[in-house]
Order: C-alpha cells, then structure tokens, then sequence
C-alpha cells in the first residue's frame, strides 16, 4: 500500500492512533477537520526560520526534513518526517519557527489551520493529549539522534536509521514484506547522520555487502530484521509506539 492509496484523514488517524487510543466521535472530529491539499516539488521550504505560520503542514506522500544552518550556511538535518507526521505541530503554540523545514522529495501535503486544530482540540480535551504526545514522540526521536550521530559508528548510525525508518512507516501501514519506499540521497542522508556523502557509500556498500539491506532503486529492503537491529543498536522504545510487541518483531507483527 502507498500513501497515495489513502485519505489524508485515515493517514492522519492512522499515524496518530499509532501512540494513542481514540474514541469513536474523536475519530470523526479529526475526519472533519478541514485539509487542504497540495503537491509540492522538491526542495521547497514549507516553513523557514523566523515565520510566524497560521497553519500545520500534514505529510502525505514523500519526506521532509527539519533542518538549521550555520552562519556559513552549513546544513544538518534534525530530523526526518515521513507520511503521516506533522513536522511543524509545534507551531500550534510557538509563534516564531526556530527552525526550517524542506520538502526532500516530491511530497503532497494538506495543510491544517491553526484556527481549527484549536477549535477540535477545545471539544476534545483528548485530542489536545494526542497532538501534544506527538510532539513529545518528536522530543524522544530527537534525543535518540543525538546519542547516535553523538556516540555511534556511521556503520551503526546508518543502520539504526534505516530500523526508525521501518518502524514509523509500519505504523502508517507504508512496510510490505519489510520493503519500504526511501526516497532521500546519499547527500541527504549524510547531512542526517553527521558524514559525508562518500562515506554514506560505503556504509551502504557495507550493509549490503553483510546481508542486512538490499535496494531497488529507491526501496530498501530487510531480508533479517534482527540483524539488523543488532547491527545498529536498536531499541524501539523511544519511538513509543502503542503496540511495543509490533515494534520490537515488525517481521511477525
């Protein structure tokens, strides 16, 4: 299945419902929520830093990045979002972005407006809950970051990051046969695991020469998912998702 197969609200809920339990009538709050949806090109600033946006952006299909610059314009990735994420839920209660996001692949996106995320979450005191737990998960996969581009070998960062990837589009229904679309390159994924593109190469060279990755164009897959996860240390839990069993056997869940 692909995110395109799916309506912006099921993809939402479904994302959502990854960490959190809803209620029938919740449910339907968030399917009336009003979306607009667009298609974006690659490379385009969603938000940058210093906006002031009167709207949340929901990825649909493709990835995006959360980035910040040096003042010599040098770039690392923070973070990485894939469909179902809403990169910049923080905007809800921060008036001023302190950081940009960029669109890394074609993507198609629905923006929600602030006014009315605030009107849902007033009725649905349980929505304001699961908005601000994903903002929280946003917190925790941050954190795992730092400790794997601060502390691990770029054999194990790559894949650890390859592990997250499969997990958080397993939650949105995006993994078939532990095989899922990654539409980023090597520049891209060395400005998110703190190397350089040559050295992303080889690492990749490396995972595929043990057995633990294997790529078609722009889909990676897992032949042995527990080796993976060993390889690049792994542990699910900081992802929290509802289901941990599922989290830590994809394979079987």
């Amino acid at each position: 299945m692909t995110a395109g197969s799916l309506s912006p609200h099921t993809l939402m809920i479904r994302k959502l419902e990854s960490t959190f339990t809803f209620a029938d009538e919740e449910k339907q709050a968030l399917q009336n929520l009003p979306i607009q949806v667009t298609n974006l090109k690659a490379g385009r600033d969603i938000v940058r830093v210093g906006d002031r946006p009167s709207q949340c952006c929901l990825i649909l299909e493709g990835f995006s990045c959360v980035y910040k610059l040096t003042s010599e314009g040098k770039r690392q990735l923070v973070a990485l979002h894939v469909p179902g994420d809403i990169p910049d839920l923080q905007s809800l209660h921060l008036e001023v972005m302190d950081n940009s996001i960029a669109l890394i692949s074609p993507c198609t996106v629905g923006f929600i407006q602030h006014e009315d995320l605030r009107c849902v979450c007033e009725r649905y005191p349980r929505l304001t809950a699961a908005f601000w737990r994903e903002t929280l998960v946003d917190a925790s996969i941050f954190r795992e970051w730092l400790l794997n581009n601060g502390r691990r070998e770029a054999y194990t960062r790559m894949a650890h990051l390859l592990c997250e990837f499969l997990m958080r589009l397993k939650a949105v229904g995006l993994v078939e046969d532990d095989a899922f679309d990654l539409p980023i390159t090597q520049v891209e994924l060395a400005d998110a695991i703190g190397t350089s593109s040559v050295h992303v190469n080889r690492v990749l060279q490396a995972l595929r020469g043990d057995g633990l990755v294997q790529t078609k164009g722009k889909q990676v897959i897992v032949p042995d998912w527990e080796k993976l996860k060993e390889a690049g240390d792994f542990d699910p839990l900081y992802l929290h998702l509802e289901d941990v069993g599922a989290a830590r056997s994809p394979a079987v869940a």
